[in-house]
């Protein structure tokens, strides 16, 4: 079995789309290579066109966790954050994996999960 991997959910809030769409092409230049990052993508809430979060893929919590704590962390992030939705109470969420179906079928549950 492999580590479980680890979704990041940040939440943005802004009147301007496209400085964020912006912002995160940025961001996502400076995360590339990351270790342990598999990917990331910005979605746009359908009911308010002002809300976007941006989430990111990691192999495991541990690569998460490694990265969230270095250096590089708040310079990559740094053209993202003055879109944080500071509404919100907290403007992030992790997520661990515990099931997955690819193609129709279910995948092995992932160690730890």
């Amino acid at each position: 079995m492999t580590a479980a991997p680890v979704e990041v959910v940040l939440h943005h809030l802004s009147d301007d789309a496209e400085q964020v769409v912006s912002a995160y092409h940025e961001a996502s230049r400076r995360m590339a290579g990351t270790p342990g990052l598999l990917g990331n993508r910005l979605l746009r809430a359908v009911g308010d066109p002002r809300a976007l979060v941006v989430v990111s893929r990691w192999s495991d919590w541990d690569a998460f966790v490694a990265w969230e704590g270095g250096a590089a962390h708040k310079e990559q992030t740094a053209p993202l954050r003055p879109f944080r939705d500071l509404e919100r109470d907290r403007p992030f969420e992790i997520y661990r994996e515990l099931a997955r179906y690819e193609g129709g079928h279910p995948q092995s549950a992932p160690e730890g999960a």
